[in-house]
């Protein structure tokens, strides 16, 4: 059987597995602690769960707060586990909902760790996130009568292509789901050309939409701008990697001889290069400063911040001008954008790369709106960046076009709680 071949692979991958790990948990703490649970075994001061989430880091978690918090207001005795596997994604998950849900590092899919994890935490329904297939998770949960769910699905025409080459192992594991929600009617029909039954399969639209900014989001953002300067252009480039820095600096460099005063403010995706970051702004000459280190006014004379900080990032965007989301100005392998929503949602105009293969109806959708602009490489974006910056009515009006576009493109999580509710129903 396909699954048989899949886990003996994962087997003799078991070596650089650990290597793997070792080496991540070497450069950032936040991998050191916790380690058994990454093989279904770690401490745990309760046993069993209502709902176990699995959400891989933090754009997962993100796209699967809303859901959560829906259900927990539906039936609010629900016991929920959610698991990532990254620290940030941990952090996340504390900082959205502290003890209102627990949390555990998802175990690896080996059958072994995904049996010690199930024996434990006995969930009566597994809920994906996104496009997660793990074949023993999968199947396990199966065997064992719990239904699996897969939210706010997305599945490009060219990851189905990548499935097919191992179609048996992924048929094997979409048949044992029992619910599909997509995010588009594309997705829906690449799921189906994979061999899903379509009557698992529903269209309710991307709960990435529905991002429901706290009420202080606005004030502290208005605190940060004074910090910065009211008068200062400012332009927030979000969840940056490596390469785009680089082509960033390039950008600003070009702008400083129109905009002399102007205000750049890097937050890099990963914090384990918020080092590097610093060391390749001062390496281009330019004058920065740690947002952490930072106290009261930023001295004028800064050009640009390095936003080493969790969690603020809605707040950055809140407090710029021009917001420039990263993950799709340049190919990265296994990247394909960041969510572009949080700057439209505080009414920020934003630019964002070619490369948004993950959130190809979000940008879609973006551009139609008039809320956004896509620029095809460095001297588009400079272009863009310029026209933008001499035009205060211009950023209005596309700020406040990404405001209407979220508010009108809500519902998605409710549509999903529907499907799901039902699976509480006594039998």
């Amino acid at each position: 059987m396909a699954h048989r071949l899949y886990t003996l692979l994962l087997w003799l991958a078991l070596p650089v597995v650990l290597i793997r790990l070792g080496l991540r948990a070497a450069r950032s703490p936040g991998y050191r602690g916790r380690l058994g649970e990454r093989f279904g075994s770690g401490k745990s001061d309760k046993q069993f769960c209502d709902v176990w989430v699995h959400a891989v880091s933090v754009g997962e978690v993100n796209a699967a707060t809303p859901l959560v918090q829906r259900l927990l207001d539906e039936k609010s005795d629900l016991d929920i586990l959610i698991t990532t596997m990254t620290p940030t994604g941990a952090q996340q998950v504390v900082d959205t909902f502290g003890n209102k849900v627990r949390h555990r590092f998802a175990p690896y899919d080996y059958p072994f760790a995904i049996r010690r994890f199930i024996d434990h935490f006995s969930p009566k329904l597994l809920i994906l996130m996104e496009t997660e297939i793990w074949p023993n998770m999968i199947r396990l949960c199966h065997h064992q009568g719990i239904p699996v769910v897969m939210a706010n699905v997305r599945l490009s025409a060219r990851s189905a292509r990548g499935y097919r080459s191992v179609l048996p192992l992924v048929r094997e594991g979409l048949n044992k789901v029992s619910l599909f929600a997509t995010q588009s009617e594309a997705d829906r029909e690449n799921l189906l050309s994979l061999g899903v039954d379509r009557s698992k399969t529903h269209r309710t639209g991307s709960m990435k939409f529905e991002i429901k900014m706290p009420a202080s989001v606005n004030e502290v953002a208005q605190a940060v701008r004074r910090d910065w300067s009211p008068n200062r252009p400012v332009i927030v480039a979000g969840s940056t990697h490596e390469g785009e820095e680089e082509l960033l600096l390039h950008a600003f460099r070009s702008l400083l001889n129109d905009f002399p005063d102007l205000l750049l403010v890097i937050a890099p995706r990963h914090p384990e290069r918020f080092e590097s970051v610093v060391k390749l702004v001062a390496r281009n000459g330019f004058k920065a400063s740690r947002r952490t280190r930072q106290s009261g006014a930023l001295d004028a004379s800064v050009q640009i911040q390095i936003a080493d900080t969790m969690g603020e990032l809605p707040v950055l965007y809140g407090a710029a001008d021009i917001a420039v989301v990263g993950g799709s100005l340049i190919p990265i392998r296994g990247i394909g954008g960041h969510n572009i929503l949080e700057p439209c949602a505080v009414g920020v105009p934003v630019i964002f790369g070619r490369n948004m293969g993950n959130f190809l109806e979000i940008s879609e959708i973006a551009l139609r709106a008039g809320a956004g602009f896509q620029v095809s490489d460095e001297a588009a974006l400079i272009t863009q960046l310029r026209g933008l910056l001499d035009d205060a009515p211009l950023r209005g009006s596309v700020g406040e076009a990404g405001r209407m576009m979220v508010e009108q493109n809500t519902g998605a999580t409710q549509k999903t709680c529907d499907l799901i509710l039902p699976f509480f129903a006594p039998r």
